[in-house]
């Protein structure tokens, strides 16, 4: 199954800065009879048509935002953090998980204990050997700090022994069948995988974020907060002869206009951009080649169920039946709008026509009725639409919509950090923005329809549903986890949980001189196997 093209929400304050200015072009456009967009390079370039790779040279990139920090724990998003680090675990392109800085990882008694076995001679940019004390002391940080953003998934350990200076033995509370996807996650989402070196820890303690020392293919030099990030080789890295680049630099771009602008006129060779309009402009640049896949989840209206009016779910039907997503795609999609109407895509072994089929259709009278029948039971239908200052002119075409069918709307705007702290993190809000990505279903989808989910800020509850998420959860059976899947997303559905409406847009946009990219769909990269044409 392709585990890695699902939904996998990641709650935490970096990665909402990125995602919620995703999506909708900063601008309208038109292209109505233009070509659905669909998966282009998802994971990469393919080696074989690029050639021989060449050595030397500086990647420059531009990324979305500045980083916060390097340190796993910490809820930041950071497009550099897997060159330094590498991962334990890699998810692949057909769904499964292998080794990558580690030599195995599997259980023998049904999940519910798991080894881990590590290379020999992986050594940390500071010379230290890469051992079991130095996951046990990388996870037992997870699990110590309840704001990292890999917390909840590491509480399910319950302890951790060095078997021997290679191998760690976890044993769990309950037996989880996928484990070890929790070692393969990128570092956006709160990845057990990504290691430190304990001396350096011991060395920077809370400041390790700005010195961070892991063992992947470079290691920081120099970091210029809002101007520049520059990594150099690591030559004793433990692939053998890798990296081929001799520099890596990431320029924080947060302005799209500009950020496009950088890798069109080549003043960076390659972009993370997040934005739909980014990527239709990419895509019809010959000069440009495009890595992009839609993914599942995507992006949302999400409602407060812990407050009126969205309390009801003929409120929230009518919120979704009044949206006109044909004429948002013309309007501000470039005409290229990814319609989303379920939790998981078309193409995901985890979807079914049925939770197609109970999506509501767009249907303005039907919401009129709605809207009445709340209103004759005493009940208040208009609400706040709180979002960020950079969707403006969505949350514009959302009120106008609503007024259609006689749902007044009040705007509130707060700029990218306050709302993060403001809204999501309070819960203060009737209905607002969000972007939910995710490589896996586990532990994503917990994490934004589980009772009491870290990504969970809508306080969705189905007791049904979280029992069917243990089941996923637990079960060593592949086919019994993606009937749970199935009915989790047919089920928070029905209940409407939240208002699909798109796709994501996260892709990467390279200069044809930029080869060997290796990619999750929904945007890391690695960097070991990068190189450049001279």
């Amino acid at each position: 199954m392709r585990l890695w093209r699902l939904l996998s929400v990641v709650a935490m304050i970096a990665v909402v800065v990125l995602v919620v200015s995703c999506g909708a072009a900063p601008g309208r456009g038109a292209g109505a009879d233009a070509p659905p967009l669909a998966a282009v390079n998802p994971y990469g370039g393919d080696p074989a048509a690029e050639g021989p790779p060449q050595r030397g040279g500086t990647l420059v990139m531009g990324t979305t935002a500045e980083a916060t920090s390097f340190d796993p724990t910490v809820l930041n998003g950071n497009s550099a953090a897997s060159a330094v680090y590498d991962s334990l675990m890699r998810m692949t392109p057909d769904g499964g998980v292998e080794p990558y800085l580690a030599q195995s990882m599997d259980s023998r008694d049904g999940g519910r204990t798991w080894l881990l076995r590590l290379r020999p001679g992986v050594r940390f940019h500071d010379g230290t050997d890469l051992d079991a004390n130095a996951v046990i002391v990388n996870v037992q940080r997870h699990i110590d700090k309840p704001t990292s953003p890999g917390h909840g998934s590491a509480t399910v350990i319950r302890s951790m022994r060095a078997v021997d200076p290679l191998t760690v033995e976890f044993a769990l509370t309950e037996p989880v069948s996928e484990f070890s996807t929790l070692f393969a996650l990128s570092f956006t989402e709160g990845a057990l995988g990504m290691i430190v070196s304990p001396a350096a820890l011991q060395r920077y303690g809370d400041d390790i974020g700005n010195h961070p020392v892991g063992a992947g293919p470079f290691e920081l030099v120099e970091w210029v907060r809002d101007s520049r990030a520059v990594l150099v080789r690591n030559e004793d890295y433990w692939q053998p002869d890798l990296p081929y680049l001799d520099r890596l630099e990431f320029r924080p771009l947060p302005d799209t206009e500009s950020r496009y602008a950088s890798v069109q006129n080549g003043d960076v060779d390659l972009i993370f951009a997040g934005y739909n309009q980014e990527l239709v402009r990419a895509l019809a640049d010959p000069n440009l080649e495009v890595y992009y896949g839609p993914g599942d989840g995507g992006e949302f209206l999400r409602f407060n169920f812990a407050k009126p009016p969205f309390d009801d779910h003929r409120m929230r039907e009518a919120v979704i039946r009044a949206l006109d997503v044909n004429a948002l795609a013309v309007s501000q999609y470039n005409g290229r709008l990814v319609v989303a109407r379920s939790l998981f895509g078309d193409d995901s072994p985890y979807h079914t026509e049925a939770a197609s089929a109970a999506w509501p259709a767009y249907d303005p009278q039907r919401a009129r009725q709605l809207v009445e029948e709340y209103r004759a039971g005493g009940g208040d239908p208009g609400f706040t639409f709180t979002t960020s200052t950079s969707r403006v002119q969505f949350a514009e075409f959302v009120q106008a919509q609503m007024a259609a069918v006689g749902i007044p709307v009040e705007l509130k705007f707060y700029d990218l950090a306050e709302f993060t702290s403001t809204v999501t993190q309070s819960g203060d809000f009737q209905l607002t923005t969000w972007v939910g990505e995710v490589n896996t279903a586990y532990p994503g989808v917990g994490k934004l329809l589980g009772t009491g989910g870290s990504a969970n800020h809508g306080e969705y509850s189905n007791p049904e549903v979280d029992r069917l998420l243990d089941v996923a959860r637990v079960s060593p059976d592949a086919a019994e986890r993606t009937r749970a899947y199935q009915q989790i997303e047919l089920l928070s559905g029905q209940d409407l949980a939240v208002a699909w409406f798109s796709r994501t847009y996260r892709s990467t946009i390279a200069r044809r001189e930029v080869n060997g990219v290796d990619r999750y769909a929904l945007g890391t990269m690695w960097f070991a196997t990068a190189w450049l044409a001279h």
